[in-house]
């Protein structure tokens, strides 16, 4: 579908859900896989006035549950309605669709948009309670559609490969991208991203950093993993990519230096950045501007400190918001300061080049029976370097030890050679940092462990495995 064809039939749309009773304020949830209804509502939403809120997918059963929490006037479901006070707008969208034609209708006008004012209600996908809702600020969405736009300069040759769900608005954000500056965006289910990859082929593919380490997983077989052959290496990359790659992004969790040194040394860029919900991009490597192991310079249109405990600290000149409107008592104190900053809760430092550097997660710290702090992270992403790894989670809190729950990257894994493997990076740690109690669980972790960025969930991941954790004995194989 052509860009001015899917500006058409938003437009459209637009007017039938204006025809329909929706006004300007009012909100369309959408539980939904990736798909161009999706695109076709998010651009129609934005045409009249009305506001998204965009619920990860697979997660809830019940459509009535989120349509008297969140007030919503429409809603757009992949799953069965169970509800009558709230308009369907599936058919509407569906018969746009099926036309495809021009528009004889008069246009609707599209309403004018203060920096202030909202689009869309995101939802955090937060590692524990029920997840927070914050409304995002047109200002914000334009400052990081220029910025991003200025780094990469995305033009007519560019194909941007989404996978991500479009519930995080993120992802959205290359639609709005693609309309703005004339490139193409190709959107797709998670499951098809290597599909699509080999079909399009896209010049720049946006992925969490697990994604990536898959893909250097199926690349490095052979002796494509090595130093000595890098030629064969972007070759391998290529066959499972696509020959087009201008450049590949990362973020929303730490991306471990092996991984991005596997793309960039044979010539193909894995640029990482940082950002949160509640700030938006902050900081992105990019051509001319590129640090492995850094996050990237920060934006112009943010400003960061780091606070006394090491916490980094960010304001910006357009914030997302200043307050969630749906959390648990407390939240928004925890997260905003009084002038609207933003308390991120990960530590950090600022080289002298003006880097930033995300040092982990301020909860990532644990305090051992004995006083002493171990910061986590760092042990964790050693032991995950075991090809048949796909999480590791540390505990110890209060504890003597440190204990691992380690997910297998697939069911009926080798547990012997990933206990050889923690073994010898216990061996590289201080007797403090050595992990003594492991737990394999017997399958990856599912959902419910998971955010929508495929993070562990830390807090329900100890809940689900407390007791087999407690029955587990000291290893004293090291």
């Amino acid at each position: 579908m052509s860009l001015a064809q899917l500006d058409a039939l938003a437009a459209q749309l637009a007017g039938r859900l204006i025809a329909a009773g929706f006004q300007r304020g009012q909100r369309i949830g959408v539980i939904a896989a990736n798909t161009i209804e999706w695109v076709l509502l998010d651009i129609a939403a934005i045409k009249a006035g009305l506001v998204t809120a965009g619920f990860e997918f697979g997660k809830f059963n019940s459509v009535l549950q989120l349509v008297n929490t969140y007030n919503l006037k429409g809603i757009y479901a992949d799953i069965a309605l169970d509800h009558t006070s709230a308009c369907n707008v599936r058919p509407l969208v569906e018969e746009v669709l099926k036309a495809q034609t021009a528009s004889t209708e008069a246009a609707v006008a599209a309403p004018r948009y203060a920096a202030e004012d909202f689009t869309t209600i995101k939802f955090t996908s937060g590692s524990t309670g029920v997840p927070k809702g914050l409304c995002a600020s047109v200002g914000s969405i334009n400052n990081s559609l220029e910025s991003v736009q200025k780094m990469f300069r995305h033009g007519a040759t560019d194909n941007i490969l989404v996978f991500l769900p479009l519930s995080l608005l993120q992802q959205r954000y290359w639609t709005y991208s693609a309309l703005a500056y004339g490139h193409d965006v190709t959107v797709v289910p998670f499951a098809f991203a290597l599909e699509a990859a080999r079909q399009i082929p896209p010049t720049v593919i946006m992925g969490i950093p697990g994604f990536f380490e898959s893909v250097k997983r199926q690349a490095a077989s052979g002796n494509a993993g090595s130093s000595s052959d890098l030629e064969r290496r972007r070759e391998k990359i290529e066959s499972l990519l696509g020959s087009r790659i201008r450049y590949l992004w990362t973020g929303s969790a730490p991306a471990s230096p092996d991984v991005l040194h596997f793309f960039n040394d044979c010539g193909i860029p894995l640029f990482e950045g940082y950002g949160m919900n509640e700030t938006c991009i902050v900081s992105k490597n990019h051509p001319g501007a590129h640090r492995i192991g850094s996050v990237g310079k920060v934006l112009p249109n943010k400003k960061i400190r780091i606070d006394e405990d090491g916490v980094l600290i960010v304001g910006s000149d357009h914030p997302v918001n200043t307050s969630y409107i749906y959390c648990s008592p407390g939240d928004n104190e925890k997260m905003f300061l009084p002038n609207g900053d933003v308390r991120t809760g990960d530590l950090a430092r600022i080289d002298q080049d003006g880097f930033l550097y995300i040092l982990g997660r301020a909860d990532d710290m644990v305090a051992l029976a004995n006083g002493r702090n171990i910061h986590v992270r760092t042990i964790e992403e050693k032991i995950k370097q075991h090809p048949g790894i796909g999480e590791c989670v540390l505990f110890g809190s209060r504890e003597a030890y440190l204990i691992a729950v380690i997910s297998p990257d697939e069911p009926l894994v080798n547990s012997g050679t990933i206990m050889e493997h923690i073994g010898s990076v216990n061996a590289t740690l201080a007797p403090d940092e050595r992990v003594l109690k492991v737990l394999i669980t017997p399958a990856p972790f599912d959902s419910g462990l998971l955010t929508s960025q495929l993070k562990p969930k830390r807090k329900e991941i100890f809940n689900r495995f407390k007791d087999k954790i407690e029955k587990l004995d000291v290893v004293h194989t090291w």
